[in-house]
């Protein structure tokens, strides 16, 4: 599901301006077209007002996509600043009366990861293998870290111990 946060109208000069407003972001935000030969540019930097209303600060780019099953062009980027407290993801429609709508949907989180076989269950892990000639004997009540000259872990400060309770 995908939001409108914002809407961008052509001013006098033909520059699309308007505002992109969340619960934590309220920006009037301008595109500025970038000229450049290299085919990997954006096409459009995304420019913020400063709060003092004074000058442009380039908070963002947006580079030109077309929609796999419809060929719609549309323009995609990111948003950052130090006010913000994560990038913002955002995609740009334009409209059918010249006008853009900014529209956010929260990223996908990544799939987790594949099964090793078919059935989904993962093949069981090998033994370890004891280093060079040294025999593991479990029943010796080993710690199974080896021979260690590494001194032995102090107590948490105050004499308190942590507790770990498994999930």
């Amino acid at each position: 599901m995908s939001m409108n946060i914002g809407n961008l109208k052509a001013n006098e000069q033909g520059t699309p301006v308007g505002r992109i407003v969340t619960l934590g972001f309220n920006a009037v935000v301008a595109l500025r077209g970038v000229v450049s030969n290299n085919e990997r540019a954006p096409v459009f930097d995304v420019m913020g007002l400063s709060a003092d209303r004074r000058t442009w600060v380039k908070i963002g780019a947006l580079w030109e996509y077309s929609a796999s099953g419809t060929g719609e062009s549309f323009y995609s980027g990111r948003l950052d600043d130090p006010s913000l407290a994560a990038p913002l993801d955002i995609a740009v429609f334009k409209q059918e009366d010249e006008s853009f709508n900014v529209s956010w949907r929260r990223p996908q989180r990544k799939r987790e990861m594949p099964a090793a076989s078919g059935d989904g269950a993962l093949p069981p892990m090998p033994p370890a293998e004891p280093e060079g000639d040294q025999v593991v004997d479990p029943a010796a009540g080993g710690d199974g870290l080896g021979d260690s000259t590494a001194p032995a872990p102090k107590t948490p400060a105050r004499g308190k111990q942590k507790e770990f309770e498994p999930a």
